[in-house]
């Protein structure tokens, strides 16, 4: 019988345990720029229900977090429009990395070094199951897409393009 690969602790379960918030934990094999694509298919599961955080910021440099799923891109201009922000765009992986606390390719929303807005594409919470950056490269947590609003008072809204 395989021994299943122990996880060690990061803010983002940390986090998730102290506020009892079932998970399940689903570590793979990382890929520098593999991507949520890359994730979803090393572990099996469609990548609209592997969900990507994005480290963004608005014109004042004021970050904020993007949950989109997998296979989807980000319409930076719908987003602006509707967070009332002139523009969006993404923080460079340095200024991602001192945000959130977390390396580009390990970024959790949750147990993030600084509170930031979260915005979540609002087709996200009609999943029953979403798996979501642990808070490491190469490790992705299992849960209720609804833990988003309730933990991290998310706000949806719809700013997904095809890839």
């Amino acid at each position: 019988m395989a021994k299943k690969a122990h996880v060690s602790e990061t803010p983002a379960t940390q986090l998730l345990r102290a506020n009892k918030i079932a998970f399940t934990e689903h570590p793979y094999e990382y890929l520098e720029h593999g991507g949520a694509q890359h994730s979803a298919a090393t572990l099996g599961l469609d990548p609209f229900t592997v969900v990507k955080t994005l480290v963004m910021q608005d014109q004042d440099a004021k970050p904020l977090l993007v949950l989109m799923h997998g296979n989807r891109t980000v319409s930076t201009k719908n987003l602006a429009r509707q967070i009332g922000a002139k523009s969006v765009e993404p923080c460079k992986p340095d200024v991602a990395n001192r945000h959130s606390g977390y390396l580009v390719g390990g970024t959790s929303p949750f147990g993030t070094r600084r509170s930031m807005p979260v915005y979540i594409e609002s087709s996200i919470l009609e999943l029953p199951r979403i798996a979501i950056n642990g808070g490491r490269r190469g490790y992705l947590v299992g849960i209720d897409p609804q833990v988003c609003i309730t933990l991290l008072g998310a706000k949806p809204g719809q700013c997904a393009l095809a890839e």
